[in-house]
């Protein structure tokens, strides 16, 4: 068949614009973008390293989008991000000796995700996690495998400044037992309640001795504690009334919702989440009907930026559990998947856990045998989850916590109690 020349014009000019719309289609828009901190290598010369991803807007679905940046060795075991997302805060642990301390990186965040190194902290005892306040004036960091300590970094424009550190992490009349924290949060101080504080998780390692001969007992204190902090105009920290807090058996990690009304603690041996009531600023007291019944030894968990949702990994299961908040009550109820079920299946061993920023709308997981991040879809009227496109997502060795920022101009998502 032959075509007159106007014909063949048309034809080319009516492909290329098809072409042109399929492409506008196809395009990926960056909503957030996704820090995850790994080990680069095996075995104790592996050095930490600290990937950027960049999370599609329509799928959710990530990509690699610059060359992983070197944490200087060590292993990277927490990370925290100030609340105008211009610097990153990374705790390194000394590879395969965490009882000689480790340090704290400083990275600023470019507008393109890209990170800069900056000045480090030394510590004396091995980081366990970190959290920055909301006006990004302090960053708070908990230490020890043998002692607790809560460090508090004053920082200028990001730049850690000289430590101080809190009041001593004892169970009162335990005062010669070991406590070993795993988790700290701060309020997000909103005006909604009027008075900073911040919460470490712990476990009585004298009292928690799950592989200590039968009959054995070394202490006879709860195992498990939230200790809490008020804090000054001057970040000056004062043990909160009635600190500390009873906390099951084996708490591993703890957030407070937006609104400064709920604080929830994951119990990793009793496999069940945790709530309370923050009265007066600081003070704990149990919501009456918890606990709440987890997956296997949930691990970590996050509250979505709208205060409606909590999501907990479970790292034996390889799930994530998800519940609605009851705004009144703070009772978390389950948000059953599309397959009827609570528990939604991750690759191996989840250990880190955040909700997208930008739209409220994605859900990643960090694998920690798995070497990957998995991805789920927020229905954000129900609270369930579905796998994104092409999930999980390949990264480093043992990947162990992840944080996730805004791109560009896309609003935060936020909450109205």
């Amino acid at each position: 068949m032959k075509f007159s020349k106007s014909s063949q014009l048309f034809l080319v000019s009516s492909i290329g614009l098809l072409v042109a719309t399929l492409l506008t289609a196809c395009s990926i828009t960056t909503i957030d973008y996704v820090f995850v901190a790994s080990t680069a290598g095996s075995g104790s010369s592996g050095n930490g390293q600290i990937e950027t991803y960049a999370v599609d807007s329509e799928s959710g679905a990530l990509r690699t989008v610059a060359a992983a940046v070197s944490t200087g060795g060590g292993a990277p075991v927490s990370m925290a991000v100030t609340s105008d997302y211009a610097n990153l805060y990374v705790a390194i642990a000394n590879k395969g000796n965490s009882s000689s301390g480790g340090s704290i990186l400083h990275f600023t965040i470019g507008m393109n995700g890209k990170l800069t190194a900056k000045e480090s902290a030394a510590l004396t005892s091995a980081p366990v996690a970190l959290a920055v306040n909301t006006a990004g004036t302090f960053l708070y960091a908990v230490s020890g495998t043998s002692s607790a300590t809560l460090s508090v970094y004053p920082l200028s424009s990001g730049v850690m400044g000289t430590p101080t550190v809190a009041p001593p992490l004892t169970v009162p009349g335990y005062s010669g037992d070991t406590i070993v924290p795993t988790g700290v949060t701060v309020l997000a101080d909103t005006g909604t309640v009027h008075g900073a504080a911040v919460y470490v998780a712990a476990y009585d390692q004298s009292a928690y001795n799950p592989g200590a001969p039968s009959g054995t007992v070394f202490s006879s204190a709860n195992p498990g504690w939230v200790f809490g902090f008020t804090v000054g105009s001057d970040g000056t920290l004062t043990t909160a009334s009635g600190s500390p807090w009873q906390a099951g058996v084996k708490p591993s990690a703890l957030a407070a919702d937006p609104t400064d009304r709920f604080l929830y603690v994951t119990d990793y041996a009793s496999n069940e989440l945790i709530g309370y009531t923050i009265l007066d600023g600081s003070t704990l007291s149990f919501l009456t009907n918890g606990p709440f019944k987890t997956g296997n030894e949930p691990s970590a968990l996050t509250i979505d930026p709208r205060g409606k949702f909590i999501y907990v990994t479970n790292a034996l299961d390889s799930t994530v559990s998800a519940y609605a908040i009851t705004l009144a009550t703070g009772t978390p109820t389950v948000a059953m998947s599309a397959t009827g079920t609570q528990l939604n299946a991750t690759d191996t061993e989840p250990v880190a856990i955040a909700v997208d920023p930008a739209l409220g709308r994605f859900v990643y997981t960090a694998n920690y045998l798995g070497n990957s991040v998995s991805g789920f879809r927020l229905d954000p009227t129900a609270g369930s989850l579905t796998a994104t496109q092409a999930t999980p997502y390949s990264a480093g060795s043992e990947p162990t916590a992840l944080v996730i920022i805004p791109h560009g101009n896309h609003a935060t998502q936020s909450v109205t109690p």
